[in-house]
């Protein structure tokens, strides 16, 4: 989901690779889920609304240096569990096949984690879709199990 999450807002979000992982500018994931003229203003609005997350907003966002218009500049960021847990708080339609997606995907891992088969059958498929072999992937399996 990491490059996918820039890609699907269809609008251009700010990002950058820390400390092994992608981090998104909270300001664009906003602007382009709500299409506010304010962005920023929406986000205090926002925290103030979802009172856990303004609690937790310190441990989810952080300020890192991103290109802007006038330099590299502190732009709050964070990385891809932070901004679905922002997206989650978003009351517009553009937030929802987000919102859906995370619920499939929940429900699905319940159900690996009580049939640990389904974990091993989604990553086949997973593999499969990438373009490998089948056999490829059958002696990846052998080799973890």
């Amino acid at each position: 989901m990491n490059n996918k999450l820039a890609l699907s807002l269809a609008k251009e979000i700010r990002r950058t690779w820390e400390e092994g992982k992608w981090y998104f500018s909270v300001v664009d994931v906003v602007f382009a889920l709500t299409d506010s003229k304010d962005p920023k203003q929406y986000i205090n609005k926002l925290r103030k609304r979802d009172e856990i997350l303004n609690k937790g907003w310190v441990q989810i966002v952080h300020p890192l240096k991103l290109d802007t218009n006038g330099g590299k500049q502190s732009i709050n960021c964070a990385d891809t569990e932070g901004i679905l847990r922002i997206i989650q708080s978003i009351p517009s339609k553009k937030a929802e096949p987000f919102k859906r997606w995370l619920a499939k995907v929940g429900s699905e891992r319940i159900e690996e984690i009580q049939n640990p088969e389904l974990a091993m059958d989604r990553m086949k498929e997973l593999y499969e879709k990438k373009g490998y072999s089948k056999s490829w992937i059958n002696m990846r399996e052998r080799k973890h199990y």
